[in-house]
């Protein structure tokens, strides 16, 4: 899943300080999940405004509701009158939700609530471990299920490399040696040979490396023409 963070409000009012009608619009899936950017924090997110506003003498109004998801042209369009009252929209969804927004809507005028981080998964309540890169290029059939190049703070291929040391990464005693959980993974499967074939450098064409990326399934695509 995708994880955000709300950023400072002292930077979300910042942003909105100009603007008379300002709408703090929530984001119910990805972003509600990690406890972000959901309908509850949207409204603690504009509560938190209004205290601000009033502080800084600031006119205005600032109202709140949530759409299931701001990555959907057809969600965005259901309340889009309705969207088209504000001056200014802080979008609580990641920075996908917000270039979507934008991209469809050019008239909108919207501002980011959140900071996008990661994907990763919760390793308990409130914690979330960054998991993949979307490098575009997946190798974890290679590496037994864990990735080396989100796992491997030097994304390598073929590891471990020298810092590495009784499984754990020379960044710190709390970080796992990503190589050393693929050995033993491959251990406990008995494939330990795999480990003799060497892998070539990776194509980073595929990731974010390489520019704007677009992914086209012809199976689904609707045919404009």
């Amino acid at each position: 899943m995708i994880i955000a963070e709300r950023k400072p409000l002292e930077e979300i009012a910042a942003m909105v300080a100009p603007f008379k009608r300002v709408l703090v619009l929530g984001c119910n899936t990805c972003v509600a999940v990690c406890m972000a950017g959901g309908q509850k924090e949207a409204e603690e997110t504009a509560a938190l405004l209004r205290i601000h506003r009033k502080k800084e003498n600031i006119d205005g109004v600032v109202e709140v509701f949530s759409i299931e998801r701001q990555c959907e042209f057809e969600m965005v369009d259901e309340v889009l009158e309705k969207l088209k009252g504000y001056d200014v929209i802080v979008s609580m969804a990641c920075g996908v939700g917000v270039q979507t927004m934008v991209e469809h809507v050019p008239s909108l005028r919207v501002v980011p609530g959140l900071n996008t981080t990661s994907m990763g998964y919760p390793v308990e309540q409130g914690v979330w471990v960054e998991r993949c890169l979307g490098c575009g290029d997946c190798v974890l059939h290679l590496t037994m299920g864990i990735c080396p190049i989100s796992r491997c703070a030097k994304s390598i291929l073929n590891g471990p490399c020298g810092g590495s040391a009784e499984g754990k990464c020379e960044l710190g005693k709390d970080v796992d040696c990503a190589w050393h959980l693929i050995h033993e993974r491959l251990k406990a499967f008995d494939r330990l040979s795999d480990l003799d074939e060497i892998q070539p450098p990776k194509d980073w064409s595929t990731s974010h490396h390489g520019g704007n990326r677009t992914t086209v399934r012809e199976d689904v695509k609707i045919d404009r023409g």
